[in-house]
């Protein structure tokens, strides 16, 4: 389909997404976030993290429907919201996705602050995250069986869940941080060689690309996780070639060292 104009896609954030008396995102986060729920719709991630303020599920449910109303959105999302936060899914696609990290296709990597360093280790460890898991792909089937293509939104409780894992797999990473409960305070990936991962995206003329991926594995681990991650990155060159609203995909790596990572 043609390109939005980015006037309208604006305008569409700003009506439903201001907060008191501000008039919505800047001009750089409507576009930017269009551009990542028009992604979720096109299968090539399974869900976006809203982070532009602190606009509720209720306007961004708003939000999605204007999106639809410009004729953006063909299909229906759903807004997720988990304690303070909120993401746009795709049911489709996500419930997909997480049937297959039940499987065992996502690495987790435990970064507990009293580990020497990170380790690899797998689902069926983490017995608590797996039903975790298990739970929410079970609250997103029932919705896709509920809901039509319509824009649809729901809540799950939170109170004691590893948020950073959590969010690092419904986004779709191959790769997720991991970590004890008790030890949120820190993490061992300080002054850790880390390979980050950057993939991008073109959509609108003269606009940035769209940042579609971002995330990081602890270089000395990349040897282990390499054959994790060229399947992840064959699986998404394969779901782009299906779509054409979008060009250019291109998938980077830098290696950085920092004296304290945030998760």
């Amino acid at each position: 389909m043609p390109a939005p104009s980015p006037q309208l896609l604006v305008a569409a954030a700003r009506q439903t997404l201001g907060v008191g008396k501000r008039k919505g995102p800047p001009r750089a986060a409507c576009l930017r976030l269009a551009g990542e729920v028009l992604a979720v719709a096109r299968g090539l991630k399974p869900a976006v993290l809203y982070d532009c303020n602190s606009a509720g599920g209720s306007a961004l449910q708003s939000y999605l429907e204007e999106l639809q109303e410009l004729g953006v959105l063909t299909s229906g999302l759903h807004v997720l919201e988990i304690g303070e936060n909120n993401l746009v899914v795709s049911l489709e696609h996500a419930c997909r996705h997480l049937e297959q990290v039940l499987l065992g296709t996502t690495a987790l990597v435990d970064v507990s602050r009293t580990r020497p360093r990170p380790s690899v280790c797998s689902l069926e460890q983490l017995q608590g995250l797996k039903s975790l898991v298990t739970e929410i792909v079970t609250h997103l089937q029932g919705l896709r069986r509920q809901v039509s293509l319509g824009v649809s939104r729901s809540k799950l409780c939170s109170s004691d869940w590893n948020l950073c894992t959590v969010f690092g797999i419904l986004l779709g990473y191959p790769v997720s941080y991991t970590f004890h409960p008790k030890h949120e305070d820190g993490n061992c990936l300080a002054m850790t060689p880390l390979r980050v991962f950057t993939v991008q995206i073109s959509w609108l003329p003269g606009q940035p690309p769209v940042l579609l991926y971002s995330f990081s594995v602890p270089e000395s681990l990349f040897p282990a996780l390499k054959d994790s991650l060229s399947t992840w990155e064959k699986e998404l060159r394969t779901r782009f070639r299906t779509q054409n609203d979008f060009g250019d995909l291109s998938v980077s790596s830098e290696i950085v060292t920092l004296p304290a990572v945030a998760l």
